[in-house]
């Protein structure tokens, strides 16, 4: 019987096989990327593949990062070696509904509870003191939803409207989104994760979108879409914008100025008697927003646009929307400031006026969830500097007791709902249970911290300058 050999292969053999035995990069692969400021490598799923001239680029998603960071890539910046095949979409478990967190004690763990007293607890204001032991579950509660700290009641209200919506599910087979004006976004495909508008030219600025629009097709093919920045109509090129603007009357947004101070103005703009503009509004908005869809029926909705005034005419900042009638008490449904305009205080500004609107309607109000990464750090901090100011303008009684407030009055003055409210304590540690009540306590740091941001807070609503009356849509046969 003849002996087998062992067999030897040179390095050069082996990195040979290696090199044929790579995996084919397709949709669905993930692989380690280099970051484009080369700080290390990052995992990365391909969402899709182009060829430009001869040579494939990959339109890779950072894992946990924002889509705004997803780009094309050429091969060169990806560790093929390491790259790993789409895994089978495996069904996905249901979910264990999870027995609410019980503290120790007679406690109740938030400042709702018991009995849903939180609408009539006082909170005494303590001087500038270190704060006692924190109140169980405080500090957290702004997550997703940002409404930490919800009572049994509105528990009781979500599960009910969770089992509608399963229930509708289960007879129909599929369940649409209502008609009622939610901006919330229900799908999400591998179409509309891709970015498909390289630059838009707006004014004076050209902008890199963040996320899909669904523009015509035959203009997201080319290198820049070109607005009008007074109407938004889209157009394909500069030569086309020069015949449009020498032909467009506007110069401002369609429908009524209800604010102006200084060189800024709010214009109010009604979703079905200024349909293309408030289409082609949405169509701008959603390059920069990735949590809301977009309805080509706008009638359910108002558009306040905020402007800048110069000579040329008025130039849109930013802008939200909001229902002209919501059942969950929502003042606004989306809100965006334009990139070239952010970190100047101007978003804090939007969530300003529509509190304001809110105050003249004498409605409490919160913004329609899920918020954007950028829309919920601007909330949280809107939330508390006004609740801050509130608490330090606050003065000892005539008796000389500490003075003492109500979740209810903060929310009356400010018009934030008291879930805000809440939360916003809950995450600023500034609620403690002591002694058998809440007292809030402020240290002098939170004090300092909050002094120097509203110093930097130099553009305020004023709201004299706010000519405008709520209308009750309920009573209108349309809108």
């Amino acid at each position: 019987m003849r002996k087998l050999e062992p067999v030897t292969f040179s390095a050069g053999l082996i990195m040979t096989i290696m090199a044929e035995a790579q995996i084919e990069l397709i949709e669905g692969c993930r692989v380690p990327v280099l970051l484009s400021n080369g700080d290390g490598w990052h995992w990365a799923e391909i969402l899709s593949k182009k060829d430009i001239n001869g040579k494939p680029l990959y339109y890779i998603h950072f894992d946990d990062f924002n889509k705004r960071l997803d780009e094309w890539v050429p091969e060169e910046r990806m560790d093929v070696t390491k790259a790993e095949l789409p895994k089978k979409d495996a069904k996905t478990p249901k979910k264990e509904p999870q027995a609410s967190k019980m503290t120790n004690g007679s406690r109740p763990a938030s400042p709702e509870l018991p009995n849903g007293a939180s609408t009539s607890v006082l909170l005494p204001i303590g001087g500038i003191s270190p704060a006692p032991s924190p109140i169980p579950g405080g500090g957290g509660g702004m997550g997703g939803g940002m409404t930490g700290g919800l009572n049994k009641k509105n528990n009781n209200l979500l599960n009910r409207k969770r089992k509608l919506e399963e229930d509708t599910d289960s007879q129909e087979g599929q369940f649409a989104p209502r008609q009622t004006g939610s901006m919330v976004a229900h799908h999400d495909d591998v179409v509309t994760r891709m970015k498909n508008v390289e630059l838009i030219e707006i004014g004076r600025w050209r902008i890199k979108p963040w996320y899909f629009s669904p523009y015509p097709q035959e203009l997201t093919n080319n290198p820049i879409l070109y607005l009008c920045e007074y109407c938004l109509k889209y157009l394909k090129s500069n030569k086309c914008l020069e015949r449009h603007l020498a032909k467009c009357l506007h110069r401002h947004p369609p429908g009524n100025e209800i604010y102006r101070k200084n060189n800024i103005s709010f214009f109010e703009i009604d979703g079905r008697k200024n349909k293309a503009y408030a289409q082609n509004l949405c169509l701008l908005a959603k390059l920069f927003l990735d949590h809301k869809t977009l309805y080509y029926d706008t009638d359910p909705f108002l558009f306040y646009v905020m402007c800048e005034y110069d000579n040329r005419g008025y130039h849109m900042v930013g802008f939200f929307s909001k229902e002209k009638e919501s059942s969950e008490d929502y003042n606004v449904a989306c809100i965006l400031t334009l990139p070239p305009y952010q970190r100047k205080g101007y978003g804090k500004l939007l969530i300003e006026f529509s509190y304001e609107l809110s105050k003249v309607e004498c409605k409490t109000g919160s913004p329609e969830k899920p918020l954007s990464d950028l829309g919920l750090l601007s909330y949280r901090s809107y939330w508390s500097q006004t609740i801050m100011e509130i608490l330090l303008k606050m003065k000892p009684t005539e008796q000389g007791e500490q003075p003492s407030i109500t979740i209810n009055e903060i929310s009356e003055k400010t018009s934030i709902k008291k879930e805000d409210v809440v939360s916003t304590l809950q995450h600023l540690n500034l609620i403690n249970y002591y002694k058998g009540q809440y007292i809030i306590t402020m240290n002098t740091e939170q004090v300092d911290s909050h002094e120097r941001a509203m110093s930097k807070r130099i553009i305020r609503i004023d709201p004299k300058c706010l000519h405008w009356q709520g209308k009750d849509w309920s009573r209108r046969g349309k809108w």
